[in-house]
Order: structure tokens, then C-alpha cells, then sequence
């Protein structure tokens, strides 16, 4: 039997969860939406050519904010006891970084262009990576809002930043600046965001830095940080190759259906990770209370974006035509299959969650590194058959992947690969099902974009909760009781 004490524990970690996973999907979608019906606008006013220039410097700039961070972020989030010594010298130490990355940005701009065989990527690049500097003066306070799960705050900031930020690019977009207006949007953006972060949050560093405290949260931070060099890079391979070997069209093409299936999935496990991350580290010493909440926000995330991507891929060709027009349809076929490599996203991320949670991030590292060659392995396969069968490639991959994240989860809690497949068969089958009658049914609709779009969609909803309730998941009922507490 569990004391009152225990059950009021319980209830307090569901309860602070439940706030924060509300308050983390507001700013996610919140700010994602907003810069997802400004990619929409821009889009029609912009050229695949000039979504994939940009698209081209994303790994320079994404392993450049990878630096920038360097595991500190989670190693503040991990530390129960941290002091405003930790918060201070994880600031300089970005910053400084910020500034030197800058600067080897602004003098290799010249030899991206050159590899790309773009002379106009020179004046871009020395521009856009102006953005990695201002993201180092944030670092710190994402980490305090996250450790207090103050999502809300984050929201706010956020939002006003993207909406700002969205209407001077489509501003921009409309006068004819090209791939100019996806700078501006980017750049104001983050600076905004910055500026907010600042004046919300309510932290400043003091003048002091610590080498026995940087030494500290680096030898958790820095395992961490090559695990997310390695993530960066090889997410971002795909867009060294297409803009390398294919055209900057085809880029385009390839970037918007990324973009597409990175909504849902990539969105919502954030949402997931944001949230679980501080929960699961207030009860890291507790394995079998650990498994169990694991597994319940593994079994929680599945059952609600195994379906989105499902329906996603059902729904792809409708939904370009109706968004990005033709001239964009080659992304409907890139993005059906992107679905099914995404939708095991979730799953993956939460497996890594766990290991940061039991500080073994030189399992997390390994990890990395192995997945890594097996994934490099398989594009070198499929880039001699092109774009579409290096997309088919990435979800071997996925699979591969989740075998191998799996293995250490069954070691530390005992939920291995099997337990946890176990745990999402269900869900997985219902969500394949429910894509497939969509899919089929929208095959014979003979009916405009439009209106296969919105018949697609209640189609999926209807059947996917229909036949949730009537074979009583157990995630329909968890969800259920959140939202009978929330509104008690």
C-alpha cells in the first residue's frame, strides 16, 4: 500500500506534468503554427531555388548551435543542487563560443559557396550566422524556464517573436526579395525571441566563472554535445547531399516535405521531451516508479502522433495542392514517405530521454556513434538511386535505430525493445489501418483538393477515436482522466 504522502507525490508529478505538457504545446504550436502559415505564405510568393539556398547552410548553422549549447543546457536542467555560479559560467562559456563559431562562419563563407557551386551563398551565410551569436545569449534562460516546467512564459516570448518575425517576411516575400525574406524572417525572429527571454525571465549572470564548475557540467555536457553533433549532422546529411549532387529545386522539394513531417512529429515529441525530461529526473533513483511513468508517456506519445503521421501520409497530395499548389507536388510524394520514417521519432527520443535522466550519457554517446555508421551506411546505398529511394533508405534506418536505442532502456529499467513493442502494437495498428482507409477512400473521391483534404481528415479523426473508444485503449482512458482532473 502507498502512504499519502506517495499518492500525494503521484498526483502532484501528474499534475505538474499535465500543466507543462499544456503549457509547452501552446508554444510550440503556438509559435510552430504561426511560422507554419508563414512557410505557406512565402511559399507561394517563393521558388523551390530559394528554400533551397537556404536549406543548404541549415547544417552549418544547426551544428553551430549544437556547439553553441554544448550539453549545457541539459546538464543545468540534470543538476538537482545548481547555483548561480553554474547559471553564470555556462553563460560566458556561450557566449564566447557564439562569438568565435561567428567568426569562422563569416571566413568559410566563401568555401560553402564554393561547394556548393553558389557564389550567392557568400553575402547569405556572413548574414544568417549572425543568428548563432544571438542564440547564445538565451541558453541559460531556456534552461531555468524549462527547470521550473515554465512553458508559459516561453509561449508568450515566443509568439510574439513569430508573428512579428512572419509578417516582415511576407512583407519582405511580396516586395520580391527571394531568398532575402526568409533571412529577415529568420533573423528577426530569434532576435525577438531573445530580447524577450530577457526581459521575462528574471535571471542575470553575475560576474564570476567558475573552472571547477564548468569542468563539472562539461563532463556530463560534453558527451551530450558530440551525441548532438553527431544527430545534427547526420539529420542534416541529406540536405549536404541533395544540395551537393541534385539540384537547388529539388532541395526545395526536399526541405518542405522535412518540413511537413517534422511538424507533427518533431513538435509534439519536443513537447513530450521538454516536459518529461525534469519529471523523469525528480525520480531518477526510483527505477520502478521510473519504468512506469516511462512507459506511460511512451504509450502516451504513440497513441497521439502515430496516427497524425499516418494520417499525414494519407493525406499528403491533397494537402500540397491545396497549400503550396502544383508547381510544389513532388514534395506529396517526399513527404509520404518522410511519415513513415517520423512517426518512430517519439520513441526514439524518449529512449535517449532515459538515458540522460540516469546521467549515462557515454551510453548515449555510443549509441549515437553506432546508429550514426549504420545510418551513413545506408544513404551511401541509395544515393546512386536517387532522391526518392534515399527518403525510403531513412526509414530502415529509423527501424534500425530503435533496436539499437532499445537495448540500454531493457538494461537500466527493464523495458526493452520487446516490452515497449508490446506497449505500441496496438496503437501502431490502428494508425496503419486508419492511413490505409483514408488513403484508399480519397483514391476514389473524385472531387477537388479541397474537399478531399477535409473528407480525408474527419474520415481519420472519426475512425481513429471510434474505434480507440470502442476497444477501450488504455491511453483513450488516460487521457480521459487528464482532462476530467484538469477540468475538476
Amino acid at each position: 500500500m502507498k502512504s499519502k504522502e506517495d499518492l500525494n507525490k503521484v498526483e502532484s508529478l501528474k499534475q505538474k506534468t499535465f500543466h507543462g505538457i499544456i503549457w509547452s504545446s501552446l508554444e510550440r504550436f503556438s509559435v510552430q503554427g504561426i511560422q507554419f502559415v508563414v512557410m505557406i505564405i512565402m511559399a507561394r510568393m517563393l521558388t523551390p531555388d530559394d528554400y533551397g539556398l537556404m536549406g543548404m547552410l541549415t547544417v552549418f548553422l544547426a551544428v553551430s548551435q549544437s556547439l553553441v549549447d554544448s550539453g549545457f543546457s541539459q546538464a543545468l536542467i540534470r543538476k538537482q543542487n545548481r547555483t548561480e555560479i553554474d547559471n553564470s559560467t555556462v553563460f560566458y562559456f556561450n557566449i564566447g563560443i557564439g562569438i568565435v563559431l561567428y567568426g569562422l562562419l563569416f571566413v568559410c563563407a566563401p568555401l560553402i559557396a564554393d561547394f556548393y557551386k553558389e557564389p550567392s551563398l557568400v553575402l547569405i551565410i556572413r548574414v544568417v550566422g549572425v543568428s548563432v551569436f544571438i542564440n547564445s545569449f538565451v541558453v541559460v534562460q531556456r534552461a531555468l524556464l524549462t527547470t521550473r516546467v515554465d512553458f508559459k512564459t516561453q509561449a508568450k516570448a515566443a509568439s510574439i517573436a513569430a508573428l512579428l518575425s512572419g509578417i516582415c517576411g511576407i512583407g519582405a516575400a511580396a516586395r520580391g526579395y527571394g531568398v532575402w525574406a526568409i533571412v529577415i524572417q529568420q533573423l528577426l525572429n530569434l532576435g525577438t525571441n531573445a530580447l524577450l527571454l530577457w526581459r521575462f525571465s528574471n535571471w542575470w549572470p553575475i560576474l564570476y566563472y567558475s573552472w571547477k564548475s564548468f569542468r563539472e557540467l562539461f563532463g556530463f555536457g560534453s558527451k551530450l554535445m558530440v551525441s548532438g553533433l553527431l544527430d545534427t549532422i547526420y539529420k542534416n546529411i541529406y540536405l549536404i547531399v541533395i544540395g551537393r549532387i541534385f539540384s537547388a529545386s529539388d532541395l526545395g522539394y526536399y526541405t518542405r516535405a522535412q518540413q511537413f513531417s517534422d511538424f507533427p512529429s518533431s513538435n509534439l515529441t519536443g513537447i513530450i521531451q521538454r516536459v518529461t525530461y525534469p519529471v523523469l529526473c525528480s525520480i531518477q533513483d526510483d527505477d520502478k516508479r521510473l519504468a512506469d511513468v516511462y512507459r506511460r508517456f511512451l504509450r502516451l506519445s504513440a497513441f497521439i502522433i502515430f496516427p497524425l503521421m499516418m494520417g499525414l501520409a494519407a493525406v499528403a497530395q491533397p494537402l500540397i495542392l491545396v497549400l503550396l499548389k502544383e508547381q510544389w507536388l513532388f514534395t506529396a510524394i517526399l513527404l509520404q514517405i518522410l511519415c513513415f520514417n517520423m512517426m518512430w521519432y517519439p520513441v526514439h527520443a524518449i529512449n535517449l530521454n532515459l538515458l540522460q535522466v540516469k546521467g549515462r550519457s557515454d551510453l548515449f554517446l555510443r549509441l549515437e556513434i553506432i546508429k550514426k555508421i549504420i545510418g551513413v551506411s545506408i544513404l551511401c546505398i541509395t544515393i546512386p538511386m536517387g532522391l526518392m529511394a534515399m527518403c525510403v533508405g531513412s526509414i530502415f534506418s529509423s527501424l534500425i535505430a530503435l533496436v539499437i536505442n532499445t537495448y540500454y532502456t531493457g538494461r537500466l529499467i527493464h523495458v526493452g525493445f520487446i516490452r515497449q513493442m508490446k506497449d505500441l502494437i496496438p496503437t501502431l495498428l490502428l494508425s496503419i489501418s486508419m492511413g490505409c482507409v483514408v488513403y484508399v477512400f480519397l483514391h476514389h473521391l473524385a472531387l477537388g483538393a479541397f474537399v478531399q483534404l477535409i473528407c480525408g481528415i474527419c474520415l481519420g479523426v472519426v475512425y481513429y477515436l471510434l474505434l480507440a473508444y470502442c476497444f477501450q485503449f488504455r491511453e483513450w482512458k488516460e487521457l480521459m482522466n487528464l482532462l476530467h482532473r484538469k477540468n475538476r
